[in-house]
Order: structure tokens, then C-alpha cells, then sequence
């Protein structure tokens, strides 16, 4: 008789999901246990490890372990689909002059281009940097929302170039004039 399947559950991080990982866990009989985890792999999936399970009986095949895979959240980056989107802070002079900025990927760090007039909520894509995908299709792209930041105190020099370039160049952000 087939021996019975048991059930496990394993915490791993949102970089282990999508990138991959090897992990060594203890069973409750006290045998250790190597699980590749193959990547993009999502919360709640289950991992199936053939003859890991219970003994069998009489000469029947051991039975299996189903591990459910739990993927901690991460402070930075959110999965949607095989995509990964974040948000990026930017600095007032890069939003309007644009600039090549660091920009993190969950593969490492990547340099982004910020085109000039740049606004918060602008979404950028960088192709390639989402979560790969199963078989030959592409991998998934990372969506990286900006997000403008003014100094955490404006100096008087940049108070009084903006009262100045108000006079010539006023809009309404709210009505979508001049914009």
C-alpha cells in the first residue's frame, strides 16, 4: 500500500519567489529535505516532492510531500502577474531636466533614464526586469512609478525662482491647464 502524503508549509522571501532558491528544511521525523524552488513562483503554490512523503506498506511506494509556499511581502517592489511594479522617488531637478538615476531591480540595481518633465505618477517600464517566465516565453517587465520629491526645506533661492517663473508660466495642476 502507498504511503501517505504529508503536508508542509515554507516561508520564503519575495526574492527567493521570483528569482529561485535552494532550501534546506527539517521534516518532523528529523530527515533533512533540499527543495529547489524554481522561480516565479507565487504565494500559496504547491511544490510536490515525489516518495518524500510517509513510508509504504508492504513494499508500497512512499508517498509524497506537498509544501505550500508562503512569499513574504517586500518593502519595496509588488507583484502583478509576471510583472513587478515600485515607485521610485525623484528629485524636482531630475522630474524637469531630466537624468540617469540608480534604480533598483530585484535582480540588482539598473540605471533608468527619467525623461525631462517628468511627473509624479508617471510610469516607466523597464523591459526584461519582471518575474521570469515558465518555458519560452518572455519574462515579465518591472513598472516603475515616479514619484516627485521637493527638498525637505526650500531654500530661499529656489522659492524665488518659482514666484518668478509663476508670473510668466502659471497653470492650474487641478483643471489640466497647461499641462
Amino acid at each position: 500500500m502507498r504511503g501517505g502524503d504529508v503536508r508542509y508549509s515554507l516561508d520564503i522571501s519575495f526574492e527567493e519567489a521570483v528569482l529561485g532558491a535552494k532550501k534546506r528544511v527539517t521534516m518532523p521525523d528529523g530527515k533533512s529535505l533540499d527543495i529547489a524552488i524554481p522561480p516565479g513562483q507565487r504565494d500559496g503554490q504547491m511544490l510536490r516532492l515525489r516518495g518524500k512523503g510517509m513510508p509504504g506498506h508492504g513494499g508500497g511506494a512512499e508517498g509524497d510531500a506537498l509544501i505550500e509556499v508562503h512569499v513574504a511581502a517586500h518593502p519595496v517592489f509588488r507583484r502583478d502577474g509576471n510583472d513587478i511594479r515600485s515607485e521610485l522617488a525623484v528629485g524636482l531637478h531630475e522630474a524637469v531636466l531630466g537624468a540617469k538615476i540608480p534604480v533598483p531591480t530585484v535582480g540588482g540595481t539598473v540605471t533608468m533614464t527619467i525623461p525631462a518633465g517628468s511627473n509624479s505618477g508617471d510610469t516607466l517600464r523597464l523591459r526584461g526586469k519582471g518575474v521570469p517566465a515558465a518555458g519560452r516565453r518572455a519574462a515579465g517587465d518591472q513598472f516603475v512609478t515616479l514619484r516627485v520629491v521637493l527638498p525637505a526645506k526650500p531654500d530661499e533661492k529656489l522659492r524665488g525662482f518659482m514666484q518668478e517663473w509663476a508670473k510668466d508660466h502659471a497653470y492650474d495642476p487641478r483643471g489640466g491647464k497647461g499641462r
